[in-house]
């Protein structure tokens, strides 16, 4: 795609939730104005019982269900979006207001096809700093982004790699493991915010030990079923 016609390219946003009522209505609150230059808001549902699909009503162009699990509601999202870009979003980012001319100017300046923000855990607590920082950096080293990082795909790309990989865990790492056989990821410095609620409901430390050894477990081959059973119980 010329840079030209990246600069004019419609981003079609993709939202997972599920019960995410005290989040949703803020995010999509941030998008309102790409919304009103011509880009498109899918939130797609995996069975709430909150009211996140009502308060997500008049603020998104499209509301679907899909079957619980992120990566099926991402493939679900991506199916129906009429983008050319398909921005990977989380119900409780906070995405700056010029976010599309972003993304758009970096696919148009770099080679890559793909990208992400670096992220920023909103609250101002300096061990909240050190874990975004530390994400950031790994993820400039590896190559690898994750959800939290809003992942932004070329449409073209998407399709040629045969979309989110359908499993229960893990597919931000292997869609990114994917999308690096093609280039490396723009990277976006203007931070995307992302609440810290992992972090503070379940102590960092112990987010960072659990989040690191998963990683690792999955580099090593575990199964990403078994390692979705684990995250589970050790996040009730």
């Amino acid at each position: 795609m010329a840079a030209a016609a990246v600069k004019s390219a419609r981003i079609s946003v993709v939202i997972p939730v599920l019960n995410e009522a005290g989040y949703i209505t803020r995010t999509l609150d941030r998008l309102q104005a790409m919304r009103r230059r011509g880009h498109e808001i899918i939130v797609v549902d995996g069975g709430s019982d909150d009211e996140t699909m009502a308060v997500s009503h008049s603020l998104a162009d499209r509301l679907i269900q899909a079957p619980r699990g992120r990566a099926s509601q991402m493939r679900a999202g991506a199916a129906v979006a009429n983008g050319s870009v398909i921005w990977f979003l989380h119900a409780d980012a906070i995405p700056v207001d010029n976010a599309d001319s972003l993304i758009l100017n970096a696919l148009a300046r770099c080679d890559s096809r793909w990208g992400r923000f670096d992220v920023l855990l909103s609250r101002d607590r300096f061990m909240l700093k050190v874990v975004a920082w530390l994400m950031n950096l790994r993820a400039r080293i590896t190559g690898i982004a994750t959800g939290d990082q809003g992942i932004f795909i070329a449409r073209v790309l998407y399709e040629k790699v045969g979309g989110i990989p359908a499993m229960p865990l893990m597919e931000d790492i292997a869609l990114s493991r994917t999308l690096k056989r093609f280039s490396r990821p723009a990277v976006i410095k203007q931070k995307l915010a992302s609440s810290p609620r992992r972090w503070e409901e379940h102590g960092i430390a112990r987010t960072i030990l659990m989040m690191w050894g998963l990683r690792l477990a999955y580099f090593f081959g575990v199964a990403p079923a078994r390692l979705a059973k684990y995250y589970a119980v050790n996040n009730a």
